[in-house]
């Protein structure tokens, strides 16, 4: 199982989404699906995911948070023909933030934004091999514009696996964005692939609990180092949840949570429900005595 899952936060249409994006790339489906009660947002429903193999974890709960391009998905396509499918199926009641071209770093490419919001990089490679299809992309904006490479250090410190393959920086004549902002930077956590990037335009939003990044634990003692390490707004823990110093929300998760909720005795996972929805960081030893009674 990954140990990094990207969370999609969507209003009422999680499974339509979820229909699409598992039709537009091999080896992708639905793997479970399941609704939660009582929430604060009410009655909650809950998907997972797998894209070309990747997994994605999917919430359909209201529309209190909205996609940004702050977190993007590069995608990584053998052909230009695959780009421009992908990008013909993805821009039906989207919009293109980049029109479909050629590039100085690819010889096609598109960044369009689908009909619920989420934004897409898709890529031809020119031919070279294609590692992991789909990658998480992290644009540093506003208030965070200059702070990617220290972002990308600081996360790799974290996360075991970790590495730094380039950090590519703007060059002359590309204002707003000076020489010391990061172009593009390539890196790895837990052997998964990551992307980042500052930008100095004037996009009018960061990023936000739409897209958060769950991180699955072992233990306690996991979870305890992960929340005292990330978590840098208190106001925002909430249920697992978090936020970094960047604003960058994630979920800090036992594994445990997933075989307590998939118990087949619904009373025990109404309690299993009840105790985590009280929480701010996860403990796993109170679930397991909310499972039992």
């Amino acid at each position: 199982m990954q140990k990094i899952v990207p969370h999609l936060w969507f209003d009422r249409d999680g499974i339509t989404a979820a229909e699409l994006y598992t039709s537009l790339f091999p080896n992708s489906r639905i793997t479970s699906r399941s609704t939660i009660s009582d929430t604060p947002s009410g009655t909650v429903e809950t998907m997972s995911i797998s894209l070309a193999g990747q997994d994605f974890a999917l919430l359909s709960a209201g529309p209190e948070f909205k996609f940004t391009p702050a977190v993007s998905f590069l995608v990584g396509c053998e052909t230009k023909a695959e780009v421009d499918r992908l990008r013909g199926r993805l821009l039906e009641g989207g919009s293109e933030l980049m029109p479909l071209d050629a590039y100085p770093f690819s010889g096609r490419y598109a960044w369009v934004v689908d009909a619920f919001g989420l934004s897409w990089q898709l890529m031809y490679n020119g031919g070279a091999a294609i590692g992991q299809r789909i990658i998480p992309t992290l644009m540093f904006t506003g208030e965070q514009c200059g702070k990617a490479e220290e972002a990308v250090s600081f996360y790799a410190s974290l996360f075991g696996k970790a590495r730094i393959d380039h950090v590519l920086r703007y060059g002359p004549g590309e204002d707003p964005n000076g020489k010391d902002l990061v172009k593009h930077a390539a890196f790895g956590l837990e052997g998964q692939e990551f992307a980042a990037m500052d930008s100095a335009l004037d996009h009018g939003s960061t990023f936000n609990e739409a897209i958060s990044f769950m991180v699955y634990c072992d233990d306690q003692a996991e979870i305890d180092r992960y929340w005292g390490k990330l978590s840098a707004h208190p106001e925002a823990e909430q249920c697992g949840w978090l936020k970094d110093r960047y604003g960058l929300s994630w979920q800090i998760v036992p594994r445990a949570l997933g075989r307590l909720m998939s118990s087949e005795d619904p009373a025990r996972r109404a309690r299993v429900t009840t105790a985590f929805l009280k929480m701010k960081k996860l403990d796993i030893a109170a679930l397991e005595g909310a499972s039992g009674g």
